[in-house]
C-alpha cells in the first residue's frame, strides 16, 4: 500500500509534508520506477521552507482529503526542496519558462513516468477562481488526458524535450571587448527607479549583482549617476519595510515599488549579497546607514543563523502562525504598550499609526528619511526603544527555521563576511568566516568530493557548479582577510573538482551539475544569474585572481574560455549577466597590489587598501618579493629600508615603493579608474 514516503528525509521542507495524506515521494530512482511500474504520470511539486505561496498550496490542496484522494489516484506525487536539489528546479523551471509562463514558486509540473514534463504552473487553487480552473479539475484534465489522449502528451513531452536538449547544448560564443561594460551599465542605468531605486516597478528585488556591477562601472569611469543610482537604491532598501529594523536582515523582496512591503522571508543568499555591497559603498561613501545595517546584519545571522559549529542556516520563513508576516507586524497599540510615553517618538521615525501601512498593521519603515539620514542624536534616541520592541517580539511564536546548510549560500555569505570584516575592521567577523569555511571542509566534503547540502549531521547530494564556484571565491576571500596562503591551496582544489566533473568540453565553461550526477533528463549550462550569482558568471573573476595569485597561466585560460563561451549572451539578454560582467571588468582590468611585511607590520598599509572601494583589487601580503609566483610584475622587489612598502600594479607596470598610507591611497584612487 502506498505512503508518504518524506518521514526518513532531510530537508525542513520535505519534512513539512510528511504528514500530508498525499502519498509523497522524494525525488530519485526509486520515485521514477514507481511512475514506471504503476505507469502513471508524475506529479511534481516543488518548493522550500521559507516560501509563502508553498504554505497557501499545502493548506489549501496537499492537507486536504479530496485533493489527495485525485492525487494519489492518478499520479506517483514527487516532492522537491528547490534549496535542496537546484538541479532538479533549474530543469523544470527552465521547463515552465518554455511553456510561455512565468516562474515562481511553487512549482507545479506534470512529467511522464520518466520524468519529462509535458505541462505546469506554479500556484494552483483548490477552488476555481479569478476565472482559473480549481486544482481538482486540472488533476482530472490532465490525468484523463494522460488516460485517453496520449498522443497530446508526448506532442508536449517531445517539444519540451528538444527545447531543453537544445538550451542545453546551445552555445552562444563571442569575443567581448571592454566597450560592452559601457554599453551595460548604461542599459542597466536605464532600467533605475528615479525616486525608490532599484529596478523600475513591482515586485522590487534587490539585484545586487546588477547593483555590484553599476556601482563598479561608478568606480571606474567616475559617473555619479552611476554612483547614485547605487546609492539610491541602498539607501531605500535600507530604511523600508524590506529590513527588519528590530532584529536585523534582509527579506527577499518587496512586493510593492517602495520598498515598503517585504514577502517576509530571510534568506542567507540576500543578506550575503547585500553584506557585501554594503561594504563595497560604504569604503568608498562612509555612510553611517550601510555600516548600521552592515553591522547589525552580522549581529542577526550570527544570533539567529549559525547553527553549531559555525556554518550558516538557510532562511527564515515569511510565515508564523499561519499568517505571513504576523512575526514582525505591529498595531499602534502593541507599540504604545511597550513603549509608554517614548512611543510618540518611535511612532514618528516608524511610520505607526491608528491604520497602519499594510491590512491594518504596521510595517516598521524609514522611508520618509531614506532621503535624509537620521542624525547621530536621534538614532542614539531610538536605539533603547528598538531595544524594548525587539525583546516584546521576542515572545511571539517564531516563524519556520529552515537549519540546512548549504554549500554555494554559505560561500556567498562566506566572502561577504570576510570582505566586511576587513573594511569594517571586525576581526570578530573574518572569525566567524573561517569557522563557517572550516564547516563545510569539515563536514560537508566525503569521499573527497564537496556536497551541496548538510543538517542534523547528515549529508546529501554531489555539489552542483555555484557550490564549487561560491566555495572557491570564498577561499580566496579568506585568503586575503587572514593572509594565509593555505586559502589559496584550498581554492585551488574546488577548481580542480570542478574541471574534473563540471567541464563542457565542447562548448568551454561548466554544466551545473557532475558527471556522475544521475536521476537528471538534461544537464544545464548557463551564465545567467537567478536568485543567486551563476558559477559560469562568478568563476572568470574568481579565476582571473586565482591566476595572479598563483602564477598559473592556466587558470587565465580557462577564464577566457568561460568568457569567450558565453559572451554571445551579451546581445540576447544582458539583464541577467551582472556576475558575469563584473567578471569580466577583473579580467580586463586587475589592480593588483602587494604588501612586502609581516601582517601586523603591514597593518597601516593594508587599513589604506581596504578603505577604497577597490572592486578588481588582487591583494598579496609577502614577507618579501621574492614570495610572488614568477611573472608577477612586483616580483623580487624588495621593502624599502626595512619598512612595511606597497606596490600597485596594472598589467606589467608597478608603481614606485610606497610606504606612507596616505601615498597609497592617493596612488590607489588613480590607478583604480583603468
Amino acid at each position: 500500500m502506498s505512503r508518504n514516503f518524506l518521514d526518513l528525509e532531510t530537508s525542513p521542507y520535505l519534512l513539512q509534508h510528511k504528514d500530508n495524506p498525499v502519498h509523497w515521494r522524494p525525488w530519485g530512482e526509486a520515485a521514477l520506477a514507481a511512475a514506471r511500474a504503476e505507469r502513471k504520470p508524475i506529479l511534481l511539486s516543488i518548493g522550500y521552507a521559507a516560501c509563502h505561496w508553498c504554505h497557501v498550496m499545502a493548506h489549501e490542496s496537499f492537507e486536504d482529503e479530496e485533493v489527495a484522494e485525485v492525487m494519489n489516484r492518478h499520479f506517483v506525487s514527487i516532492k522537491v526542496d528547490r534549496e535542496e536539489r537546484p538541479d532538479i528546479d533549474t530543469i523544470y523551471m527552465t521547463a515552465l519558462h518554455l511553456l510561455g509562463e512565468q516562474g515562481g514558486w511553487p512549482l507545479t509540473m506534470f512529467l511522464t513516468p520518466d520524468g519529462e514534463p509535458f505541462w505546469g504552473g506554479t500556484y494552483f487553487p483548490k477552488k476555481p477562481s479569478y476565472g482559473r480552473p480549481g486544482f481538482i479539475a486540472i488533476l482530472e484534465e490532465i490525468a484523463r488526458l494522460f488516460r485517453d489522449e496520449p498522443e497530446k502528451i508526448e506532442q508536449n513531452r517531445a517539444a519540451l524535450a528538444r527545447s531543453l536538449a537544445e538550451q542545453s547544448s546551445a552555445a552562444y560564443p563571442g569575443e567581448p571587448s571592454p566597450h560592452v561594460l559601457e554599453v551595460a551599465a548604461e542599459k542597466f542605468l536605464s532600467l533605475m527607479d528615479p525616486v525608490h531605486g532599484g529596478i523600475r516597478g513591482a515586485p522590487k528585488f534587490p539585484q545586487t549583482p546588477l547593483l555590484t556591477f553599476l556601482w563598479r562601472s561608478h568606480i571606474r569611469s567616475g559617473r555619479a549617476d552611476m554612483g547614485g543610482a547605487v546609492t539610491r537604491a541602498l539607501d531605500h532598501i535600507c530604511e523600508g519595510g524590506i529590513y527588519d529594523h528590530l532584529g536585523g536582515g534582509f527579506a527577499r523582496y518587496s512586493v510593492d515599488e517602495r520598498w515598503l512591503v517585504p514577502h517576509f522571508e530571510k534568506m542567507l543568499y540576500d543578506n550575503a549579497g547585500l553584506l557585501r555591497l554594503l561594504a563595497l559603498v560604504w569604503a568608498d561613501t562612509r555612510k553611517p546607514l550601510y555600516a548600521r545595517r552592515a553591522a547589525e546584519t552580522v549581529d542577526w545571522l550570527l544570533r539567529e543563523m549559525t547553527v553549531e559549529g559555525g556554518g550558516f542556516a538557510a532562511s527564515l520563513d515569511a510565515d508564523s502562525e499561519g499568517e505571513e508576516g504576523r512575526f514582525y507586524v505591529w498595531s499602534e497599540a502593541e507599540i504604545d504598550a511597550v513603549l509608554g510615553a517614548d512611543a510618540p517618538l518611535f511612532k514618528r521615525a516608524y511610520d505607526v499609526s491608528a491604520s497602519g501601512n499594510w491590512e491594518g498593521k504596521t510595517i516598521l519603515n524609514r522611508l520618509a528619511r531614506a532621503d535624509a539620514p537620521f542624525s547621530e542624536a536621534e538614532e542614539k534616541a531610538l536605539l533603547p526603544l528598538r531595544e524594548r520592541l525587539f525583546a516584546a517580539r521576542a515572545a511571539r511564536i517564531r516563524p519556520g527555521f529552515d537549519d540546512k546548510v548549504l554549500a554555494d549560500w554559505n560561500g556567498l555569505m562566506i566572502a561577504a563576511l570576510a570582505e566586511a570584516g576587513l573594511v569594517f575592521e571586525r576581526p570578530d567577523w573574518v572569525e566567524a568566516a573561517a569557522r563557517a569555511f572550516a564547516f563545510v571542509k569539515t563536514h560537508m566534503v566525503a569521499d573527497g568530493r564537496l556536497h551541496h547540502s548538510w543538517r542534523e549531521g547528515k549529508l546529501r547530494h554531489r555539489a552542483m557548479a555555484d557550490d564549487l564556484a561560491n566555495m572557491a571565491d570564498a577561499a580566496l576571500a579568506l585568503a586575503e582577510a587572514t593572509a594565509d596562503a593555505a586559502y589559496i591551496g584550498d581554492a585551488e582544489a574546488f577548481i580542480a573538482e570542478l574541471d574534473a566533473h563540471y567541464r563542457d568540453e565542447a562548448n568551454g565553461g561548466y554544466f551545473f551539475t557532475a558527471d556522475d550526477a544521475h536521476d537528471l533528463i538534461v544537464r544545464t549550462r548557463t551564465a545567467a544569474d537567478n536568485p543567486t550569482p551563476a558559477a559560469n558568471g562568478a568563476l572568470p573573476g574568481v579565476l582571473t585572481r586565482l591566476a595572479l595569485l598563483t602564477g598559473r597561466d592556466e587558470y587565465l585560460r580557462r577564464a577566457d574560455e568561460i568568457i569567450r563561451a558565453f559572451a554571445g549572451e551579451l546581445a540576447r539578454n544582458i539583464f541577467p549577466l551582472g556576475s558575469y560582467l563584473s567578471s569580466l571588468e577583473t579580467r580586463f582590468w586587475p589592480l593588483q597590489i602587494v604588501l612586502i611585511g609581516s601582517k601586523e607590520a603591514t597593518g597601516d598599509l593594508a587599513r589604506a587598501v581596504f578603505g577604497l572601494s577597490l572592486p578588481t583589487r588582487i591583494l598579496s601580503i609577502v614577507e618579501d618579493g621574492a614570495a610572488l609566483p614568477p611573472g608577477h610584475p612586483a616580483s623580487g622587489k624588495r621593502a624599502i629600508d626595512g619598512r612595511p612598502t606597497a606596490y600597485v600594479c596594472r598589467g606589467e607596470t608597478c608603481s614606485l615603493p610606497l610606504t606612507d598610507p596616505q601615498a597609497l591611497a592617493a596612488e590607489l584612487s588613480r590607478a583604480r579608474a583603468p
